[in-house]
């Protein structure tokens, strides 16, 4: 089955991408083992919230919005799609992820449309 590893933060966190969190090193470690696993099918890695946009048209008018959006503050900074066996397996990888001891990690499975 196919998961969203989806690696949230806070803008209100002041660790946050600071030096208080996780060292870079430990994300690229993490990266390798989760690649040299072969369960990565997929990710992505975003800019900061504040760099994004929100477009919406209502009643024929399109409103663009600045970031950030999330209610309190909470952002996706990126992701892994990953396939394993089920949720379990799932969990055990984003335990492993420094990103959980920093923010959280939300996993959702793929809709298999």
């Amino acid at each position: 089955m196919k998961y969203a590893l989806l690696l949230m933060g806070n803008v209100a966190d002041a660790e946050c991408g600071a030096d208080e969190g996780p060292d870079p090193s430990e994300f690229m470690a993490f990266d390798e083992e989760i690649n040299a696993a072969g369960i990565v099918v997929g990710g992505f890695s975003l800019e900061g919230p504040d760099t994004g946009v929100r477009v919406s048209t209502q009643f024929a008018e399109t409103v663009v919005t600045s970031g950030p959006f999330a209610e309190g503050g909470d952002f996706v900074g990126g992701s892994y799609i990953i396939e394993v066996a089920g949720i379990d397996e799932a969990i055990a990888w984003a335990e492993k992820s420094p990103a959980s001891t920093l923010g959280h990690i939300e996993i959702r499975p793929l809709a298999d449309y």
